[in-house]
């Protein structure tokens, strides 16, 4: 499928957060020929500058050398659109760079982030995009709600960039004054002016919630207003909450960031033991689940995965048909495709699951090596039916 004209150029002023890459309307994209290139790079510090110098070097080297005269062709004209952005200097807050780009088609993305993504230069027939997803992965997008007895601030938190939706705060002290009241009266007034505060912090956060659409919601601050405020939150905003933390009120956004980011590496890891665990249980009684490339492919043909699950840092060898979609696993690619007679082209198999993946609205989960994934079985999925 071409890409949409509506969709031929994208390129980002300023760092993104990866989930707004639209990862489903790539997945869309593919030809018969190798004719896209994928770009990724770390590109913070003159160190990265030099590594990727030498890398893409390397890569460029390699790819012409495998390539017919026509593709290297293709290739180059594709290298020439790549280049001014592969040696630009990273902008504030830039530590990564993802570019996509087929000359023949006009198309070019170039994203720059603010997490780093591993080195990767790749030719194929559609953007790989199997680091892209393990980025996104890493980095869900997440609110802070940070708050005390007289303060409260939602901060967004998208691939480790920060941004204040909202600031609630609220003068107990001058609201009552304490004036010739008794210390307990004074007590009572100041308690009853703190539930009000945070039951319309309470408020608004449902709100926030629903137009940031966020994974879930982390409570950090001082003191026992943290538990205050959940009590007075509805049930589904409860449900919602991945973590409740202590820092300050003045903590810098860095280490909010910090702070933040490690609590949902717990919950990711929590979340994708949880699937491995449902993937275990549903295999051993028979279960709707099947493991396995080929067992895995066939059910995604069929639209029947309701969850592919995918070993982190996994590949596989193979080779596929762009005209009829034939995929095959740890052989060599013959000249023409058996079916169809189309050609082919050699492939990473867990990146073309994962597009399929994408294409017929499976959810996606990568999980750390569990009993029944490993080395020869590297996917496995959950079934529809």
């Amino acid at each position: 499928m071409k890409p949409q004209q509506d969709l031929l150029n994208i390129i980002s002023e300023e760092p993104i957060p990866v989930t707004e890459i639209d990862i489903k309307v790539l997945a869309e994209i593919y030809d018969e020929k190798d004719i896209y290139l994928s770009v990724y790079l770390p590109v913070s510090g003159r160190e990265n500058e030099h590594l990727n110098r030498i890398f893409v070097e390397s890569r460029v080297k390699a790819i012409k050398k495998a390539l017919s005269s026509e593709l290297r062709s293709e290739f180059e004209k594709n290298f020439e659109m790549v280049e001014p952005y592969i040696l630009e200097e990273p902008i504030s807050g830039e530590k990564g760079r993802i570019i996509f780009a087929c000359s023949s088609e006009s198309f070019l993305h170039v994203y720059r982030l603010a997490v780093e993504p591993e080195q990767s230069l790749v030719l194929d027939t559609s953007p790989f995009l199997l680091p892209l997803a393990r980025l996104r992965a890493d980095y869900d997008d997440y609110g802070m709600l940070l708050v005390d007895s007289r303060e409260a601030r939602f901060v967004c938190i998208r691939s480790d960039l920060a941004e204040e939706k909202k600031h609630l705060s609220t003068d107990l002290m001058n609201k009552h004054k304490k004036g010739g009241w008794s210390q307990m009266r004074f007590n009572h007034l100041r308690k009853g002016a703190i539930k009000s505060f945070l039951s319309e912090v309470a408020e608004n956060v449902r709100g926030t919630c629903d137009q940031l659409q966020t994974r879930g919601l982390i409570i950090a601050g001082p003191g026992d207003a943290k538990q205050q405020l959940m009590d007075l939150l509805p049930q589904d905003i409860r449900q919602s909450i991945i973590g409740v933390i202590d820092v300050s009120m003045d903590i810098s956004r860095d280490e909010l960031v910090e702070e933040g980011d490690s609590v949902l590496h717990e919950n990711e890891l929590s979340r994708s033991g949880k699937r491995a665990a449902e993937f275990k249980n549903a295999l051993l009684r028979g279960g709707l689940a099947v493991y396995g490339v080929e067992n895995v492919k066939s059910a995604l043909e069929q639209a029947r995965v309701n969850v592919l699950l995918i070993l982190k840092g996994s590949s596989v060898p193979g080779w596929i048909c762009e005209r009829c979609q034939n995929l095959q696993a740890n052989v060599q690619p013959p000249e023409e495709c058996d079916r169809c007679g189309g050609l082919t082209s050699v492939v990473d198999v867990v990146e073309e699951l994962y597009e399929l993946a994408q294409r017929t609205g499976a959810e996606v989960e990568f999980v750390e090596k569990e009993d029944f994934l490993d080395s020869d079985d590297v996917v496995g999925a959950l079934l529809r039916y």
